[in-house]
């Protein structure tokens, strides 16, 4: 499967027939990169001719499961469109596979994903005047720092984070375990938390002692506590949106994407489930996840 002379050729197009600006180019080839990254994950062997519908609607779906923003899937569309109507131009295609391509109607059943702004506001309302103040900015860093379910962070083990070289290992569906990137903020944070409130529990309960958050009664806490503390969070930061621990994983997932994080890293730190299998991931390097992680994630960059 080689792209490349279709993806040059198309590049000459977007700048020499449509005169569009380097960066709008550079923008729709990367979204077709996005394609091209999803063929080799599922071991589909195609050139661009021979791509169908159903490829391509499952392609949007895909993402569509990964968290990717409607705007981004509105370009995404727009880029695929235009590519093939290039193949038609240059008479390497008969037949437009995107005709009847239409964004997936599932939409409306995703939580909202919160901009890097939204993202500040609410880590910023939270009080670390309080000792719960503190573990609540712990856990929501945690969350978006690593896109884990809510179910993985409640049960995350001490014995599970290895801060110094910036990764944690989580169990997730299926009692499955992967290791996840953790960025520098996030890890800051855990520390603090850990030294200056976890700590000094007087007591905690013997099935929780190695449970890294905990309630004021030293117990591990509950989902639905931790669905609680979101909302809250988000209400005295003034976000007008439908906010919850999921929405971190989402935001996650989208501002990686978007930031031209490579697809296959992604999916791999979410733990999904269709694509999470032994051989996939004792293939992958961690050193990679991490650079993915610590390149691409808003949170790591450095004015």
């Amino acid at each position: 499967m080689n792209w490349h002379p279709f993806l040059q050729g198309f590049r000459a197009y977007l700048l020499l027939e449509r005169t569009l600006a380097d960066n709008t180019a550079e923008a729709y080839l990367g979204d077709l990169r996005k394609l091209v990254q999803f063929l080799e994950i599922r071991q589909i062997d195609l050139q661009p001719q021979q791509i169908q519908l159903s490829h391509l609607v499952d392609f949007i779906l895909w993402l569509n499961e990964l968290g990717l923003g409607a705007r981004s899937q509105g370009r995404l569309l727009s880029a695929l469109k235009t590519f093939y109507k290039y193949l038609l131009i240059e008479d390497l295609i008969h037949e437009d596979p995107t005709e009847q391509l239409e964004g997936p109607r599932l939409n409306r059943h995703l939580p909202d994903v919160l901009s890097y702004e939204e993202i500040q506001r609410l880590l910023e309302a939270i009080d670390l005047s309080e000792p719960q103040g503190t573990r609540n900015r712990a856990m929501l860093e945690t969350l978006y720092a690593s896109g884990l379910r809510v179910s993985e962070l409640v049960n995350l083990r001490l014995s599970n984070l290895f801060l110094d070289i910036g990764f944690v290992k989580v169990t997730g569906k299926g009692d499955k375990e992967r290791i996840v990137p953790i960025g520098d903020e996030a890890a800051k944070h855990i520390r603090i938390y850990l030294e200056s409130v976890r700590r000094l529990h007087k007591h905690i309960d013997k099935d929780s002692e190695n449970i890294v958050f905990l309630n004021r009664r030293g117990r591990k806490l509950t989902r639905v506590m931790v669905f609680l503390i979101v909302k809250d969070c988000a209400l005295k930061a003034g976000l007008h949106k439908s906010v919850s621990p999921h929405t971190f994983r989402h935001s996650f997932a989208t501002h990686l994407i978007e930031g031209g994080a490579d697809l296959r890293a992604v999916q791999d730190m979410l733990g999904h489930e269709s694509i999470l299998t032994t051989e996939i991931y004792t293939h992958l390097d961690t050193d990679f996840l991490r650079s993915t992680v610590m390149a691409y994630h808003p949170r790591n960059r450095r004015e």
